[in-house]
């Protein structure tokens, strides 16, 4: 190979490879090329056609990757922005946790289910007061009957006979325990 057919231009397809043009590429098919049998043209469209919406779709296509890039930076200036003011991602979660808390309570449903809640609340405890006054008032009732004064005698009667004649104050002691002197000390 001669250097001087070497392509030297930096931004060439051929850079640093020798350029024998000796062969021709005139014969070898470009993919979506107009006259590829592999990609035939749609009913109704002529050469010129499919041209110009190869260009348009190669215009959409160039601005659809800029707009990327557009997009992909203003996200990495963003979380710049975001990590300079201290906001992190579970900062962030958090705020959005609540805000749509506060909204779920603004909502009309919510505050229907609360007042729904609570008026049921306020039967419940209504009822159960009115449940612990019968309970309590039967419970009087009951003590003051004669069934009920019968037992109470006769257990007392069992005390007496188990303790004694002795006051409620004394202690119980068993016939076991010693007291304590001095010859013979608790400890």
């Amino acid at each position: 190979m001669d250097p001087a057919s070497q392509d030297i231009n930096l931004n060439s397809p051929n850079k640093g490879l020798g350029v024998d043009h000796s062969d021709s590429l005139a014969d070898v098919p470009v993919e979506g090329a107009v006259g590829n049998s592999a990609n035939p043209l749609p009913p109704g469209l002529t050469e010129e056609e499919a041209e110009e919406l190869r260009i348009e779709l190669t215009k959409v296509e160039e601005e659809i990757n800029t707009l990327r890039q557009v997009l992909s930076a203003k996200e990495r200036h963003a979380a710049e922005l975001k990590r300079k003011l201290g906001l992190s991602p579970l900062n962030e979660l958090r705020q959005n946790i609540t805000k749509s808390w506060q909204d779920v309570q603004t909502s009309n449903a919510y505050k229907k289910t609360q007042e729904t809640l609570s008026q049921a609340g306020q039967k419940t405890s209504a009822a159960l007061t009115t449940v612990g006054t019968a309970i309590s008032r039967r419970l009087g009732d009951m003590r003051n009957s004669a069934t009920f004064k019968s037992f109470e005698d006769k257990m007392g009667n069992l005390k007496y006979k188990v303790v004694g004649p002795r006051g409620n104050g004394d202690a119980v002691t068993s016939p076991t325990d010693t007291t304590p002197t001095q010859e013979n000390p608790p400890f």
